[in-house]
């Protein structure tokens, strides 16, 4: 005959079930069918607790958890692809969610409502609770069809004054451009806008007119396009990595900026050489000291 050594605490004494038997004259305890069931439980449960744990400390070291980037479309073709290679090398538990939007004061904005961890973006950017880091400076270049007569010599910004031009939709890259030209009493026409890189690309090489961008909106490897710089070049678009400087930055979300701003200068080395050798145009510009991050005290901008 089995003694009752432990009782499950459920409502009314008849529903009380025995977890573990001991039999009489022996030292032998075992679990009863009602004891099996609940230790299925109790392991399930430790090792979910477990677990939770391994995973809680994975996220404190930065190790894993999500990491949410914004970014914006020059930045995802060039640049983005190279430092998630080499971001989840070194970090693979880590789940990178990549936003992408038209214009970078949008994504500013999502970085300082904490919808956002960090983002690309374009100098200047509003003044705002943020720390950035300088990436790159982004050289202008003339595009123009193969065939052009604008494409046999390196024009002067002159050259291109009531030209009809291809133009991305208004927005920092565009002013820049077009109030550089303006600047110099050269007004183009303006024929058609988009805010596809590719788009503004397949246009100018239609022979629609000619464009003015930065070299990291354009694929310099299209046979159909001549990139040229203009003698007087238009003074760089400066990209910048932000993020909220209040808020609790993990190991991850540093390593990724650490990340972006070597794989930036690389591409930045890269745009020199294709300038200096390529075009036979320009001379690298003297070496920048490194970046480092600091707060944002820049008016409010217009978007990217």
């Amino acid at each position: 005959m089995c003694g009752l050594s432990a009782l499950s605490p459920r409502p009314g004494r008849s529903g009380r079930q025995r977890l573990i038997e001991r039999s009489r004259g022996r030292r032998i305890v075992q679990l009863t069918e009602a004891g099996r069931v609940l230790l299925g439980h109790a392991e399930a449960i430790e090792s979910r607790l477990r677990a939770a744990e391994a995973d809680f400390r994975a996220y404190a070291a930065g190790v894993s958890g999500s990491l949410r980037i914004g970014i914006y479309q020059s930045v995802a073709n060039k640049v983005l692809p190279e430092v998630m290679r080499r971001f989840k090398e070194r970090w693979p538990d880590v789940d990178v969610q990549v936003t992408e939007a038209a214009h970078d004061n949008e994504l500013v904005d999502a970085v300082e409502r904490g919808d956002l961890d960090v983002s690309f973006a374009i100098q200047p950017i509003g003044e705002g609770p943020f720390e950035l880091r300088e990436l790159m400076q982004d050289p202008y270049v003339v595009l123009t069809a193969a065939n052009s007569p604008l494409a046999r010599r390196r024009p002067a910004a002159s050259d291109l004054d009531g030209l009809p031009m291809v133009g991305h939709q208004r927005g920092k890259q565009q002013d820049r451009a077009e109030e550089f030209l303006l600047g110099r009493g050269v007004r183009p026409r303006v024929v058609f806008r988009s805010n596809d890189n590719g788009t503004v690309q397949a246009m100018v090489a239609a022979g629609l007119g000619f464009a003015l961008a930065p070299l990291l909106a354009v694929d310099e490897t299209d046979a159909r396009i001549r990139l040229l710089q203009l003698a007087e070049p238009v003074p760089p678009r400066v990209l910048i990595i932000v993020w909220h400087r209040d808020r609790y930055r993990a190991p991850a979300s540093a390593a990724f900026v650490e990340t972006a701003v070597s794989v930036a200068a690389r591409i930045e080395r890269a745009h020199d050489a294709f300038l200096t050798k390529a075009l036979g145009l320009g001379a690298p510009r003297a070496t920048r000291r490194p970046a480092r991050a600091r707060r944002s005290h820049h008016p409010a901008s217009r978007p990217a």
